[in-house]
């Protein structure tokens, strides 16, 4: 059973315990993770020789607790745009099929810098891709298909992985940072030494799965839906999706009440309350850390609501599950706990500018009558990274030990304040990051940003 951890026992705990939790768990010189007692499971910052290096201040990869995170990768130079091998004026297909050859190649050599094998180790794996669709007026009327040639990019990735594959989302968003990138990859990859084991029979197509398991750890993600008649609102969808799941973990050595992260993919922001409903039957109590994007196009096909992917520890993983709290951090205004810690690693719920009551906070927007003056973004930003940092605290690390961040923004021209404010809080090592553009109102009304945040404890 999860236990709860509070952040004034925890203090008082580590004090007792001569614990000097202002000492960073890895310190760091020059943006390098430094030797620690935790030893490589510490933050170490990975920099591949042969890609092109990024334009924003993130690291392209970093190892922590067994867990390689790989940083969002597009089609680009960082110099002129779309890299001049990835360019086609042929048909959309063909466009996304360059494009994910190079963002593949370049996956697999970020990975194989880090001594690990891109087809073998990975278990985890996002693909954001651009479309216009579904429109604003497709979304409120429940059609979230982005109409992506989602074929190509199988096809592509498919000389990459290795069967089973890994756990996988392919998303239709509205924008990624670079004109014209018509894909954006990141993954996450164990260093475990052994590979993913598959439990699914018949198997899922080649370098795809539904369920894998890596040592302590079982992936589950909804593309099995893909093969099945989808019918219903979304509640009832996430019934479907959740009861299907619940019989997949067993397969794997595990069960729902083991989940610790749930990544949950809706259309239009009002079927979050669908969503909800079904949460709560499935997990009454203790339920895992959660992020909620909506304004996703779900390329599965027509009459897909919601798609859903989840992390859990093995039933006989020795690994503790516990759910972290501070009152010095607004209370989630949904059903799921500020974070939750398994072994070392944190995983936060969803971060947007808001308060306890479940509304944006004070100060977080401009005023109607001065609509030019204020810097909202970065305003977000600097609250939520305050929130994060208390959040981390409480579980033992602090805010220099976030490793992985994907962050959404309603709107592009939100991009720029957001992480100025985002890099001035990581002067050192920074983490593994992933920005991508949703084109739609997030669940806060107000808020210009979500943030997934995963974080090393020691």
């Amino acid at each position: 059973m999860p236990q709860t951890i509070n952040r004034r026992t925890f203090l008082q705990g580590a004090a007792a315990a001569g614990i000097a939790l202002s000492t960073p768990i890895a310190a760091r010189a020059g943006g390098k993770a430094q030797a620690s007692p935790a030893g490589d499971l510490a933050p170490t910052p990975i920099w591949p020789g042969g890609i092109e290096k990024p334009l924003m201040p993130y690291t392209p990869a970093l190892k922590a607790a067994g867990w390689l995170f790989i940083a969002g990768q597009l089609a680009s130079d960082f110099e002129t745009g779309v890299a001049p091998q990835a360019i086609s004026n042929g048909p959309d297909a063909e466009q996304l099929a360059l494009q994910t050859r190079f963002v593949m190649s370049n996956v697999a050599k970020t990975v194989a810098a880090a001594g690990l094998d891109f087809g073998r180790d990975t278990a985890r794996l996002w693909q954001w891709l651009t479309s216009p669709y579904p429109t604003a007026e497709e979304l409120a009327k429940g059609n979230n298909w982005p109409r992506i040639p989602t074929a190509a990019l199988f096809s592509e990735r498919a000389g990459f992985l290795q069967s089973p594959g890994p756990i996988s989302t392919s998303m239709g968003v509205k924008a990624l940072m670079v004109k014209d990138t018509r894909l954006e990859v990141d993954l996450i990859c164990i260093d475990d030494g052994s590979s993913n084991e598959g439990f699914e029979s018949p198997a899922p197509a080649p370098a795809q799965a539904a369920v894998i398991r890596r040592g302590d750890w079982v992936f589950l993600s909804s593309e099995t839906w893909q093969r099945t008649a989808v019918s219903g609102g979304t509640e009832q969808q996430a019934d479907q999706i959740l009861s299907h799941f619940a019989k997949l973990a067993e397969k794997a050595g595990a069960s729902l009440r083991r989940t610790v992260k749930a990544e949950i993919h809706i259309g239009h922001p009002s079927e979050y309350a669908g969503m909800e409903a079904a949460w709560k039957r499935w997990f009454p109590k203790n339920p895992p850390a959660r992020v909620v994007m909506p304004n996703m196009g779900l390329t599965g096909g027509k009459g897909r609501r919601i798609e859903i992917a989840l992390t859990l520890l093995a039933d006989n993983s020795r690994k503790t599950i516990d759910i972290v709290h501070t009152d010095k951090a607004p209370q989630p205004f949904s059903h799921e706990p500020q974070a939750v810690k398994a072994g070392n690693l944190l995983f936060l719920s969803q971060q947007m500018a808001f308060d306890s009551t479940g509304k944006l906070a004070a100060g977080m927007s401009r005023h109607p009558n001065f609509p030019y003056y204020g810097q909202p973004s970065r305003q977000q930003m600097a609250y939520m990274l305050k929130n994060v940092g208390e959040i981390c605290l409480a579980a033992g690390s602090s805010l220099e030990n976030v490793v992985k961040r994907v962050c959404f923004h309603d709107d592009g021209q939100n991009f720029a304040e957001a992480m100025s404010e985002w890099s001035d809080h990581f002067p050192g090592l920074k983490p593994a990051s992933t920005t991508l553009v949703t084109g739609g109102p997030l669940v806060i009304a107000g808020a210009h940003t979500l943030l997934d945040i995963t974080a090393y404890v020691p």
